[in-house]
């Protein structure tokens, strides 16, 4: 709506969003919002205060305006003919007590299907109804039908093939990963002995794609409140199907929630090690390949680094044919944060890897040349000392070499 051709009253605005009000409800305040931009409020508000008098208030206190509504839809309506559109009546809000009897009903296998469907509209609708399911027991049953039925996710073909095939675990899943649960709901999900954990892997091996990824989403969300026992005790299994994740590319949300998983992961105990037996530096390599989105590279390389810090994962870059040179290419061609994490990588490879062969290669693929242009452009300071620091290293071979062009040569450090 163009505010510069038609006047919007003043009280139908939302004194959060200026916006006009779709469904207006009152506080205890006496201040009126519109219910979608204060539940925002309160969902993402650490102290649940009216934003215009600062009184505590809570979901309780959103009382329906419905005169206010009614002069809305009439104003919209007397101004349709300048584009306005009506404003439709909002439904009644889900109570507890409604979402209770349909997660009862959810348990009898004859009923189940329907209620996942009822279930996942509800999820759908606005931030309150996502609060009221997680606060009726959602989390829990959602989880056990998870469970229940992953085994039976999907069966495999005779050529080895996934059968696209749905399962009430599908949409048990996709409404856990829009409930946008809140820290305790993420930890009661990660808390039971590994079960849900053990039931999101084997999804993620031989689901269908869509379940896949919402397995991977909802795996960084718990994982990202996990305790620390139970990060280290993850099996190797999981970092397995993680990494074919990766290999599968099911889409760009999926790839970087488990970039950002397997980041989160890695440092503890031996999980760095677990992840490059599970063959994710060549995944990462082959990624990173074709990788055009800047913010999806700083994220392979910054596990990449992680992977690197051990001898293990070091021997894997080095094996695969394109990895120094990938590394290289990316510096000064993503953004500062790749440049920096790309210069770690080959600062790691030589400090601790760098066999006279190993040092030929990154001279002839370009290492070099890369790190000497480093030293003449604006990068940061970082990335300029660890560049100084590998050509001191290997200035022995590289300081004369045909290979650095005259014009960077005179940047090699003394």
């Amino acid at each position: 709506m163009d505010n510069n051709e038609v006047e919007v009253p003043r009280f139908f605005l939302c004194p959060i969003s200026l916006e006009i009000m779709r469904d207006p409800v009152t506080l205890s305040t006496g201040i009126t919002y519109d219910r979608e931009s204060i539940e925002t409020w309160l969902s993402t508000s650490k102290n649940s205060l009216c934003p215009v008098t600062k009184q505590p208030i809570s979901d309780e206190d959103l009382t329906p305006n419905h005169t206010l509504r009614r002069l809305i839809q009439s104003w919209c309506t007397l101004n349709s003919s300048k584009g306005i559109e009506r404003i439709p009546t909002p439904r009644a809000p889900i109570s507890k007590a409604q979402i209770t009897e349909i997660l009862r009903d959810a348990e009898k296998p004859q009923l189940q299907q329907k209620c996942l469907r009822r279930l996942r509209s509800i999820a759908s609708r606005n931030t309150s109804a996502k609060r009221c399911m997680e606060a009726a027991g959602a989390v829990k049953v959602l989880a056990s039908v998870v469970n229940t039925n992953s085994h039976d996710q999907s069966l495999a073909s005779e050529d080895g093939s996934l059968l696209n095939i749905k399962a009430p675990s599908d949409d048990a899943l996709c409404i856990l990963y829009n409930l946008q649960l809140s820290e305790q709901g993420l930890r009661s999900l990660v808390a039971k002995d590994g079960e849900f954990t053990e039931s999101l892997t084997r999804i993620m091996k031989r689901g269908p794609y869509d379940s896949r990824a919402y397995a991977v989403l909802l795996l960084k969300s718990m994982f990202e409140v996990a305790e620390p026992m139970q990060i280290i005790t993850l099996r190797h299994e999981f970092f397995a199907e993680a990494v074919q994740v990766l290999h599968d590319q099911i889409s760009q949300q999926a790839t970087k929630a488990t970039l950002k998983l397997l980041i989160n992961l890695c440092p503890w105990g031996r999980n760095r090690i677990k992840a490059v037996e599970s063959g994710a530096v060549s995944a990462l390599i082959e990624l990173l390949l074709d990788c055009s989105d800047r913010r999806t590279c700083e994220l392979i390389l910054m596990l990449l680094e992680m992977l690197c810090q051990c001898a293990e994962g070091r021997s894997e870059l080095l094996s695969h044919g394109a990895g120094i040179a990938v590394v290289s290419k990316k510096i000064l061609r993503v953004s500062q944060v790749a440049s920096e994490r790309a210069v770690r990588i080959l600062l790691y490879v030589s400090k601790f890897s760098a066999t006279a062969s190993v040092v030929q290669e990154m001279l002839q693929s370009g290492v070099a040349k890369k790190l000497c242009l480093v030293l003449q452009v604006d990068c940061g300071r970082k990335i300029k000392e660890k560049a100084i620091e590998i050509l001191k290293l290997h200035a022995r071979v590289w300081k004369h070499s045909p290979c650095i062009p005259s014009n960077l040569l005179s940047s090699y450090p003394s």
